[in-house]
């Protein structure tokens, strides 16, 4: 399985590809991050992130796009930049029929250490580790790109059994009622 891990930002946005399996050995494909300059224009900062997504999709052709989910901060005008990143990086995966998948930072950081309140640091360390880097990918955002498409593919084929448990459970019921 081939993830495109994607850590939303307007600033920088965090770009990650992950390839391997559960209980497989995990190889990074390629980390990067998406710059926009802050002094520019809204509108230019998401065509520029859009533009940094389609080649990334084109370069590494992933199967599956992991998003971060983006969750209520204390500064309004963050947690907007970031989610309208987020949208962008959604759409570009959606048109192209990728299947998108949404986790939250406590997810990640949970699935790449074992604890859902990991600071930055144990993240980088342990994707160091995982993907066997000789040093964390700077800046975090790379980091935590690649660590959300590790959280993907160890997490996807659980979810993918509990859902296809959900839709047989719901025809078993349909035919009984």
């Amino acid at each position: 399985m081939r993830v495109l891990g994607v850590d939303p930002g307007l600033t920088r946005c965090g770009v990650g590809v992950v390839e391997g399996g559960a209980g497989r050995p995990l190889t990074m494909i390629g980390v990067g991050v998406v710059r926009t300059p802050s002094d520019a224009e809204l509108g230019q900062r998401l065509v520029a992130i859009e533009q940094g997504i389609e080649q990334w999709l084109d370069e590494h052709r992933p199967q599956y796009v992991a998003v971060e989910r983006v969750f209520a901060q204390h500064n309004v005008r963050t947690v907007m930049g970031t989610a309208q990143a987020s949208a962008v990086a959604m759409l570009c995966a959606s048109r192209r029929g990728i299947p998108v998948a949404l986790h939250t930072p406590s997810e990640v950081k949970a699935a790449v250490t074992g604890s859902g309140r990991a600071d930055k640091a144990q993240v980088g360390a342990m994707v160091t580790r995982l993907l066997r880097l000789d040093a964390p990918p700077k800046p975090a955002d790379a980091a935590d790109a690649l660590a959300l498409a590790i959280c993907h593919i160890w997490r996807a084929p659980a979810q993918n059994r509990l859902q296809q448990a959900v839709a047989a459970h719901r025809t078993l019921k349909g035919r009984t009622a």
